[in-house]
Parts: C-alpha cells; sequence; structure tokens
C-alpha cells in the first residue's frame, strides 16, 4: 500500500499506458505466466477437439482398431474434466493478480489525493477524482481482464488451430491464412457499424434519463401552474427519438447478425466443398477425418480472429482510463515538506510581514501588503465584505497556501521552511459547515486519536455543550450520524465539530464562519462552547455577524485585500469608520 510519504516511482503520464501497466503488474509476474500455462492447458479442449473428431471418423471409416476410438475419446474426457479444477487455479492467479493491480492503482490515486494542494482540490471536482478512483481503476481491470481471458483464448486457439492444419494438412495452411483474416475483417467491419449505432441509441437514453430528472424536479412548478400536458408533450419528442434510435439498432443488429451468419457459412460451405473434392479425388491425401476437422477449424479461427479485433473498444477504453489515472498519479501541485523542519512544538505567535497573495486565475492579488503581528493566546477576528481576502488570509494561516510575496512566521520561523504536517498536529479548524463522516459520535470527535478514552470524548463534548443532546440519543457516543452528519441538526453538527476541535487541545485555532448558519438558541450554545475553546490559543475567526467578534482581541476591518482598519470593538465603533459602517447595517 502506499503511504503518505512515499514519492511515486513511476512516470505515470508520461509513460505509454502499456509500460505503465506492465509497471503494475510487475510484482505478479510469475503468478501471470503460470496463467498463461494454466489458460492454454485449460482451454486446448477448444482447439483439439476437432483433431480428435478426425481421428475418431477416420477409425470408423477406415476400421482402424477399436483401440483408437477408446483412446480419443478417453484423451478428450480428460482434457474435459480437468479443466474445472485448472479454471479455478487459473481465476485465483490471473484475478488475484488484476485485483491487486487494481487495488494498488487506487491506493497511489489516495495517496496522491493525501498530497495534492488545497487549490488543486478547489480546482477539480471531487466528482472527477472519485470516478477515477472507482470507475477508471475498474475500466482497466476489466481490460486486463478481458484482454487476457478472450485475447488469450483467442491466440490460444489460433496458434493451436494453425499448428495442427500445418502438421496434419499443410496443403490447406495458406488457404487459412488468407480465407480467415478475410471473414473477420467482413465480419468487424459489419461490427463496426453496429457500434456507431450502439453509441447513438445510448446517447438517446442519455438524453432521456437526463430528461426525466428535469422533468422530476419540476413536478412542484408543473403542478403549481397546471401544465401537466406540456410536460408530456416535451417528454413525447424525447420518448419517440429514443423508440425511432432503437428500431434502427433492432433492424440493424438483425441484418448483422443474419449477414455474418450467412458469410461465415458460405466460406465454410467453400472450404468444406474444396476439402471434400481434394478427399474424394485423393489429390493430397486427405482424409474424410481431416474434412470434418477443416471444416470446423475454419469456423473457430475465424471467431477467434474476430474476437481479437472486437477486443480493440476495450483495449482503448482501458488505456484511455489509465492516461485518465495519470492525470492524477502525476499532477504538480504537491505540498512540499521534504527536508524541512518538523516541529514537537508550537506556542502560538504568527506574523505577516506585507504578506501578498494572487490566485493563479487572478490578475488582481487576493491579499496584498498585509502585515500583523499575533502574540501567542490572542484572538483575532476579520471582518469585511466578501472579497475582501478573509478566507485567503485563514488559508495561509493553515498552510493551504504559500504567500506569493512577503513572509509570514510561526513562532519567529518563516512558515516556508517548516514541515506543515508537523505544524497542523497543533491546529483545529472549525468550519462554515461541520465535515462529519458516516461513523459514529465517538468515531468523529476522536477522529485522528487513537488513545482517547472514553472520558477524554466526553470531557470534550461537555466543554462543547454537546454532552446533554448525545446522552439523550439512542446508542449515545455510538449513535451513528449517518453521511455528512444528515441524522443531526447545524447546532449539533456544529458543537461537534467544535468537541473535535476541543479534544486535539490545539495552540492555533481557526474559525471560519462557524456560527453562520446557525439559529439564535444554536448560535448562543455554539458560543458558549467557543468560549471555553478560544481560551489560552491563538485564535483566527472570520465572520460575518459582528455580534460573534465582540469579545475578540483586536478586530480587523479588510477590504479589497488590504488591512483598513485595527482595533477592539468599542475601539473600532468610537472612530465611526468602516467597521462602524458594517455595525450600523447590520444593526439597522
Amino acid at each position: 500500500m502506499a503511504s503518505p510519504e512515499r514519492p511515486l516511482d513511476h512516470r505515470y503520464r508520461d509513460e505509454h499506458p502499456v509500460r505503465t501497466l506492465a509497471y503494475l503488474l510487475r510484482a505478479d509476474r510469475r503468478r501471470l505466466a503460470a496463467a498463461v500455462v494454466v489458460f492454454t492447458v485449460k482451454h486446448s479442449p477448444v482447439w483439439l477437439l476437432p483433431l480428435i473428431t478426425a481421428s475418431i471418423i477416420d477409425t470408423v471409416v477406415q476400421h482402424a482398431p477399436i483401440g483408437q476410438l477408446w483412446l480419443s475419446a478417453g484423451v478428450i474426457m480428460f482434457i474435459l474434466v480437468v479443466n474445472y479444477p485448472l479454471h479455478l487455479l487459473y481465476v485465483r492467479l490471473l484475478y488475484g493478480s488484476v485485483r491487486r493491480m487494481g487495488t494498488t492503482l487506487r491506493s497511489a490515486l489516495v495517496t496522491r489525493m493525501q498530497q495534492l494542494s488545497i487549490g488543486y482540490h478547489a480546482r477539480v471536482s471531487a466528482g472527477v477524482l472519485q470516478a477515477k478512483v472507482v470507475r477508471d481503476v475498474e475500466t482497466v481491470e476489466t481490460m486486463v481482464q478481458q484482454t487476457a481471458e478472450t485475447g488469450l483464448g483467442a491466440i490460444t486457439v489460433l496458434t493451436g488451430g494453425l499448428i495442427i492444419i500445418a502438421v496434419r494438412t499443410p496443403e490447406f495452411v495458406p488457404v487459412f491464412l488468407v480465407v480467415v483474416p478475410a471473414a473477420a475483417f467482413v465480419v468487424a467491419r459489419l461490427r463496426a457499424r453496429l457500434r456507431t449505432h450502439n453509441e447513438h441509441f445510448r446517447l438517446e437514453v442519455e438524453t432521456l434519463s437526463s430528461k426525466v430528472t428535469e422533468m422530476t424536479r419540476l413536478i412542484p412548478v408543473t403542478r403549481a401552474h397546471g401544465l401537466e400536458g406540456k410536460a408530456l408533450h416535451r417528454m413525447d419528442g424525447t420518448l419517440r427519438r429514443v423508440l425511432q434510435s432503437a428500431l434502427r439498432l433492432d433492424l440493424l443488429n438483425g441484418r448483422f447478425a443474419s449477414l455474418a451468419w450467412v458469410v461465415l457459412n458460405i466460406v465454410g460451405v467453400l472450404v468444406l466443398t474444396g476439402a471434400a473434392l481434394i478427399s474424394y479425388y485423393g489429390v493430397w491425401g486427405v482424409s474424410a477425418g481431416d474434412v470434418v476437422m477443416l471444416s470446423a477449424f475454419l469456423t473457430t479461427l475465424t471467431n477467434s480472429t474476430t474476437t481479437l479485433v472486437g477486443l480493440a473498444p476495450v483495449i482503448t477504453k482501458g488505456l484511455e482510463s489509465v492516461r485518465s489515472v495519470g492525470e492524477v498519479l502525476q499532477a504538480p501541485e504537491l505540498e512540499d515538506n521534504e527536508g524541512k523542519t518538523k516541529l514537537d512544538a508550537v506556542r502560538g505567535a504568527v506574523a505577516f510581514q506585507r504578506v501578498g497573495y494572487a490566485y493563479d486565475d487572478t490578475e488582481r492579488p487576493a491579499v496584498r501588503d498585509f502585515t500583523l503581528s499575533v502574540a501567542p493566546g490572542e484572538t483575532i477576528a476579520f471582518v469585511g465584505a466578501s472579497g475582501a481576502g478573509k478566507s485567503t488570509v485563514l488559508n495561509l494561516v493553515i498552510g493551504f497556501i504559500r504567500p506569493t510575496s512577503g513572509r509570514l512566521l510561526l513562532d519567529g520561523a518563516d512558515m516556508s521552511t517548516l514541515d506543515l504536517r508537523t505544524y497542523r498536529k497543533f491546529v483545529s479548524v472549525v468550519p462554515q459547515e461541520s465535515i462529519l463522516f458516516d461513523g459514529t459520535i465517538r468515531e468523529n470527535v476522536a477522529y485522528g486519536m487513537d488513545d482517547a478514552d472514553e472520558d477524554t470524548v466526553r470531557a470534550a463534548l461537555r466543554d462543547a455543550n454537546a454532552l446533554e443532546f448525545v446522552d439523550r440519543l439512542p446508542q449515545g457516543l455510538d449513535t451513528m450520524v449517518g453521511e455528512r452528519g444528515a441524522r443531526l441538526s447545524g447546532g449539533q453538527k456544529q458543537r461537534l465539530a467544535i468537541a473535535r476541535a476541543l479534544i486535539r487541545d490545539p495552540k492555533v485555532l481557526v474559525l471560519d464562519e462557524a456560527t453562520s448558519a446557525l439559529d439564535t438558541q444554536s448560535e448562543a450554545l455554539v458560543q458558549q462552547a467557543l468560549g471555553r475553546l478560544l481560551h489560552g490559543r491563538t485564535t483566527f475567526v472570520v465572520a460575518h455577524r459582528l455580534s460573534t467578534v465582540r469579545g475578540a482581541d483586536r478586530i480587523v476591518v479588510m477590504g479589497d485585500g488590504r488591512i483598513q482598519e485595527i482595533g477592539t470593538h468599542e475601539e473600532l465603533l468610537r472612530r465611526g469608520g468602516a467597521y462602524t459602517a458594517l455595525h450600523s447595517g447590520q444593526v439597522a
């Protein structure tokens, strides 16, 4: 498995995807080689059966010793019976290797996601990353499995069949080398046309799915305005297009199936007739059994060649998924902590020295010429209009982003020289929307604190004003909160987030709109809990409600990325500046 500390040792993005697959499967190369051998043996009935059938027919026609018939029947029965245990062994060898490869790839992906910068995650959709971990890796697994299973089967049949023909009736080898690829080419062309229509039908079905989703969302509006007939009329057009596309596809499927059957059977009849004439006139010493064998091999070899051609879309899709995964695995936006100073203690003194930060996609800096010194244990509140730069300052404090100009110091040391992973062990963040996972209350509060006992968890919950509602729940600490805390109210979730922050006993605390989404009663409970949390910690608070920052040691009023005013609540009101304007607007 991958670890957050270990760099990736393969250039996933810049390598050819086939080389990447070879790299991913290298640990299981011996198992894969064994799987090929086992598959060749277990699949041998497919290409040995025509030969043994020919032997049995010749025994009957030529009245050879009956022992040859029993020998032939015994051989085919044996290789059929051993197919079962050999197939199980093959599945263990091949599918086990493929699943391990998929797990390794997923492990590498989730590891890289933990290493990528917050800026990358802000730009790339979580749904896209989830699709790469789940769907793209599954596509790669499917490609390897199908290519190995179907492709290896076709190759062994082609190889075995041609070897038997070359040994038994060498005169027919040139015929098969011409006829089989030609017949397979005709079938493949028919399939290619069919694939285009399949794609068109799939797109029509996806459009229908989208329209149905849209219709269900609009039902309240449709009902409220009496537009049911209009909505059904819109759906009728989509349904007619799906019907027409489906009928075209069904007709083409019928044509393909019939034409493929006609082509393969006409070629088979021609080869059978030619072989029968050669046998009848005794030209090359071809026996009756040889005639049957050649006829059977024609169908088998043509199907195998067609199968190999049909694997092209599966392989193309799988290799494209390898490239898709490589986009994440080789994304350059990593948080680099290698070789930097590790922290085992933090006092909490933070100093901004003419700090500036500009996002890549904007010309105007989000923060500029920002200078502020914060003493250990001091509470600093940031207020201002949206876009003033408040959240950017918090992200700089957490270390999610680095200053593009100026310096940011922690306890006198430039943060660009520090290992931010070790620094964040002393930081807790309470965001506007509490982030809970689908687990118990105990697991959510003690997340990352494996040594926290029940008394410690309960103490954190008590200080966060959460113990009262937790004790009323049916399972108490072991109550499942649901995905994203769906079974709890907003105030309950926020108090759990505060308990999670308290249990870590941080030296630096970041509160980002921690009460903005709460009702008055919930806000009062959360404010009491925050009062306990702030004590003795360097705290940075962003809030729109000025009532929540009145008790801050200093309030920083920001505008256009700059500091406009600094002071206590009372000092700023006496000045009658930007803070007073904000306060008057909220009071009004």
